[in-house]
């Protein structure tokens, strides 16, 4: 017979195992469709329209840091503690991300006016920002993340991925403009937000009781205006080389780096599938047990290490062969990059991972800190990187400040020390067979 806390904790281990593996399932179809689909597209549109497709994603989602706030992992910590607020947080979540998307818009159409940009260019870059406005319905998302319950959302962003690619093939059969794979990306958000909606009711709950709160408000941005800075940055050093690029080298060397840039984006699904699922518990272990907190963070660590590493190495090996062939050989370049490129994921993973060690221990400030410093770099490296070694030397500048600002800036500072031996342990025990068998 087992005892009645051994069969909660085995229930709760059967309910985050049964919450990663929906999440899994979801960004594992994003993984596929962003793959199979995106190369579809790629060889349709062109190294010059694909690199426009690439730019004006880009340059929104320079912006859409303003719309979340910063609010994100915040808030499904705050549905994990105060569970019977919750209507007052998802109120006020919607409330702040509407006010947000005005901000983040009024600046994009004020960008835009500095800029040398095409019709069509500004066009795309107007639509595509407009989908960010859907994206004020997340706070649901994470109400059910907070409940380790994912899979109420996952269905609805299966249907989405799977009609919108089914869009995007009806697209190219029919050889429409570039500006429909614009509208797509708002189709795509108009179906997970009313799934959201529909998910949050079949669920016994109302959108309709959500009220804003101003106690909520002041106390989610007293929390997050810091994370706000770090996720501009964040947006700055993940985007702005493909931004640089497009100002130096123009719109078809942008789309054969862009290339390289999707093929390394589908994983970060993966990283998002797995931190997302495993937040909620962290939050729940950190309050009782910062030891087995600290050990499920190792563990968290070396699952996503060895993930990366591995991808990276099959990169590596195959990218000069596969890039051609699925691509055509106008983007053979891309290979190049690629080889490069693939392996920031090892820094972007672990940086990932380590939101669960900043927001536990209350280290807010110091993540911004170490974004803000990796988008200085990068925005200096590419300066001159791009001039010097073109589309090459973009890669190296986003694979040494990713380094800096996801690993190394831990060494400095003596509170996140213990973070820095933490992601170190996870490079020793890539050596380690016992640890490529444990579980999470």
């Amino acid at each position: 017979m087992f005892g009645k806390k051994q069969f909660l904790a085995e229930a709760n281990v059967r309910r985050y195992f049964s919450n990663t593996v929906w999440i899994l399932f979801e960004k594992g179809l994003r993984v596929l469709d962003g793959f199979f689909i995106g190369i579809w597209i790629a060889r349709y549109l062109g190294p010059s329209d694909f690199g426009i497709l690439s730019y004006a994603e880009s340059f929104v989602y320079l912006f859409a840091a303003i719309a979340a706030l910063g609010l994100d992992q915040i808030v499904t910590k705050e549905l994990v503690n105060n569970s019977s607020s919750r209507d007052e947080i998802l109120g006020t979540t919607l409330g702040l991300r509407l006010l947000g998307f005005v901000v983040m818009f009024s600046l994009i159409v004020g960008a835009t006016q500095f800029l040398d940009h095409t019709t069509l260019t500004n066009t795309m870059i107007f639509v595509i920002a407009s989908s960010i406005l859907l994206q004020s319905f997340k706070g649901i998302d994470f109400y059910f993340q907070s409940n380790v319950r994912s899979k109420y959302t996952v269905i609805g962003n299966i249907v989405a991925v799977g009609a919108v690619a089914a869009v995007k093939v009806f697209l190219i059969f029919s050889k429409t403009p570039l500006i429909y794979f614009g509208y797509v990306i708002v189709a795509e958000w108009i179906i997970i937000s009313l799934s959201y909606i529909i998910a949050y009711h079949v669920s016994g709950l109302s959108i309709w009781l959500w009220k804003f709160k101003t106690y909520w408000a002041k106390r989610l941005l007293s929390k997050s205006w810091f994370l706000i800075i770090g996720s501009v940055a964040a947006a700055l050093y993940m985007k702005i080389d493909q931004v640089m690029i497009k100002e130096i080298l123009g719109e078809e060397s942008l789309g054969i780096y862009s290339v390289a840039v999707k093929l390394t984006g589908i994983w970060l699904f993966v990283t998002a599938a797995i931190t997302q699922s495993v937040f909620p518990s962290l939050v729940n272990i950190r309050k009782s047990n910062r030891d087995l907190f600290l050990k499920r963070l190792q563990q968290l660590y070396d699952l996503l290490i060895k993930i990366a590493i591995v991808v990276s190495l099959i990169y590596t090996l195959s990218a000069h062969f596969f890039v051609p062939l699925l691509f055509g050989n106008e983007y053979s370049d891309s290979s190049d990059v690629l080889v490069l490129y693939i392996w920031s994921i090892v820094f972007v993973f672990l940086s990932n991972g380590s939101w669960g060690y900043y927001l536990n221990e209350n280290l807010e400030k110091f993540s911004s800190i170490r974004l803000v410093v990796g988008a200085i770099i990068n925005i200096t490296l590419n300066i001159f990187f791009i001039k010097w070694y073109g589309l090459v030397g973009a890669a190296y500048a986003t694979l040494i400040s990713y380094a800096i600002s996801g690993y190394l800036i831990n060494a400095l500072f003596k509170k996140t020390r213990e973070n820095f031996k933490l992601q170190t342990k996870a490079f020793v025990n890539i050596f380690n067979i016992n640890t490529w068998t444990r579980l999470l």
